[in-house]
């Protein structure tokens, strides 16, 4: 199984990042291949800016590595309550090349935050809008207070609840 995983965010300490590379980790017999979206950096979208770039090389690859893959993982970090600028821009981007983004592949979506709220409110939004652009979702979980519920030194849940929660979603990519 070629498994994709990234954080929708472009911080270089991202915590979504970590935890998008730990779900990884946690799928046995998978070939994982982590991204970062700051390697498909664009100008910000526009109607004005397709009609002059057409659709950037950047999107055209970043739509291919998901059409490779078998199933994806996408934790979300959140600004203001919403997806982080760098990850709507790229979405927007790839959404001009075809609707369906996620090509019908078996998804888990995560969020976490340094705080209670886990980030819950931009993993509701992806959630919900995922069917949409065709992502087969099996699982979502969000993981509040991140520092206190992730060991930073043994890069891996604390909260048993938790990480069965995260093991049972990801069940769904099997």
């Amino acid at each position: 199984m070629k498994l994709l995983a990234f954080a929708a965010s472009s911080s270089s300490k991202s915590i979504n990042k970590q935890l998008a590379i730990y779900a990884a980790s946690l799928v046995e017999g998978a070939e994982v291949e982590i991204l970062d979206i700051n390697d498909y950096e664009m100008p910000i979208f526009s109607q004005d800016r397709e009609e002059l770039l057409g659709q950037p090389e950047l999107a055209q690859q970043f739509f291919a590595k998901l059409g490779e893959a078998d199933g994806i993982i996408i934790s979300f970090a959140e600004h203001n309550g919403s997806y982080t600028a760098a990850y709507k821009n790229l979405f927007d981007w790839t959404s001009r090349i075809d609707m369906k983004v996620f090509q019908n592949k078996p998804m888990v979506l995560l969020a976490t935050s340094p705080g209670p709220g886990g980030a819950a409110s931009v993993l509701a939004a992806a959630s919900g809008s995922a069917p949409y652009f065709a992502a087969d979702v099996k699982g979502s979980l969000s993981i509040p207070s991140f520092f206190d519920n992730f060991d930073m030194e043994q890069q891996t849940l604390r909260n048993p609840e938790l990480k069965a929660s995260l093991i049972a979603a990801l069940a769904g990519l099997k």
